[in-house]
């Protein structure tokens, strides 16, 4: 891996992944310009969408919302985040959010650097048909990425 480097991303920059039904990734740092220190997504989702309840066995994750709000699940825990919150996520803890109602958009950080990967994945495998759990589990496991929840009623 390359040494990290000084970079900017404005406001409307960044590779974005159409992972589809008005989803999208923009990458904002990738594990090649950070040396693996960490990886930023900005994610644009629609109204009630979300994963299942799942652990990231190779980061920690954190949340800062920009836009309209999300339920996130940490444990048992349901917690309401409007613009201004932040989430942080341990390593090996479960999680899952869904989208409230009104489209919403969130910064997403992983320490070190992870998923960019696995949004790739999983916007080939919709583009190319249905998902279902089988090969949602897959493309989680190949992100070292685990499953612990049913997908909720609207993911992908």
């Amino acid at each position: 891996m390359a040494d990290a480097h000084s970079f900017a991303v404005g406001p409307d920059e960044g590779r974005t992944i159409d992972v589809g039904d008005g989803f999208a990734v923009i990458v904002k740092a990738h594990e090649h310009d950070t040396a693996g220190v960490l990886s930023l997504i900005e994610t644009h989702e629609p109204p009630g969408l979300g994963p299942p309840m799942h652990v990231h066995h190779d980061c920690a994750e954190a949340f800062y919302v920009l836009e309209g709000e999300y339920v996130m699940f940490l444990g048992d825990d349901q917690i309401v985040c409007g613009p201004g919150s932040f989430v942080f996520i341990p390593r090996g803890a479960s999680h899952a959010f869904t989208t409230g109602s009104v489209a919403s958009r969130k910064l997403n950080f992983y320490f070190p650097a992870a998923m960019v990967g696995y949004f790739d994945a999983l916007a080939a495998a919709v583009a190319g048909g249905a998902v279902d759990e089988n090969e949602l589990d897959r493309i989680a496991g190949a992100h070292a990425m685990e499953v612990v929840g049913p997908p909720p009623e609207r993911y992908v």
